[in-house]
């Protein structure tokens, strides 16, 4: 059987084949995209070995032109927004700044006693209960407080504790845990617990979403992005 071999056609002098301009600049794939001074290079390099007796036609060199002004004007959008998501990154910076020295929800947060000042919070009743039991634990987990409330509405219901235990006595600075049990039509349930802590500290998450973070009191970290409440 004999093997016929195709020799490739000739090209004009200053063209070579992308086989072989990427074999000789040993080009990455990232490197191979092509920008603004590539599609411009080519352009030209086409004008000028055009063929005299069958030049580019008018159409042709209109929707090229119009492809180098569409690749030009995506170029500046993606700078623009590039631009933009770097302001915004401060922006939210500054935004979660402010916050220090504010009082925000954290769920499951500690409650902080100081200097005998009430200690509030809140829980969602979605469908409301026909009775509520609010308990205070201390940061070793034993119970200084319990009350039982009457029913509630659908809905957010606050809370406040005093400083003091079932007994009167006023106790001692710290950071304390609320617990809330909710009896509706004979189904108990502990919803989350959302009481107002400090904010000491905001941090860049470093995810893909950059996210901020901001350290409460009890050494306890939340998402900006989960705060539902600000207050004093």
């Amino acid at each position: 059987m004999t093997t016929t071999t195709t020799s490739q056609p000739a090209l004009p002098n200053g063209i070579v084949r992308f086989e072989d301009y990427t074999a000789k600049k040993k080009l990455t794939p990232q490197s191979t995209e092509m920008g603004q001074n590539q599609f411009l290079t080519l352009f030209t390099t086409q004008l000028k070995n055009q063929n005299p007796l069958d030049p580019m036609k008018n159409e042709a060199f209109v929707a090229q032109l119009a492809q180098f002004s569409q690749l030009e004007a995506t170029t500046a959008m993606k700078n623009s927004l590039d631009s933009m998501v770097s302001s915004m990154k401060s922006d939210r910076m500054l935004a979660g700044s402010s916050l220090i020295g504010r009082k925000v929800a954290v769920p499951d947060g500690p409650a902080t006693l100081l200097s005998g000042q009430p200690v509030t919070g809140s829980v969602d009743l979605p469908t409301g209960a026909d009775g509520v039991k609010f308990e205070v634990y201390n940061d070793k987990g034993q119970l200084v407080r319990s009350q039982i409330l009457g029913a509630q509405t659908a809905g957010s219901m606050n809370l406040s504790w005093d400083g003091l235990d079932d007994n009167g006595q006023a106790m001692a600075d710290g950071n304390y845990r609320f617990k809330v049990t909710a009896s509706s039509n004979g189904v108990t349930s502990t919803p989350t617990v959302n009481t107002l802590s400090t904010v000491r500290s905001v941090s860049s998450a470093g995810t893909a979403d950059d996210a901020w973070l901001l350290g409460v009191d009890g050494g306890k970290t939340i998402s900006l992005s989960d705060v539902k409440r600000i207050g004093y």
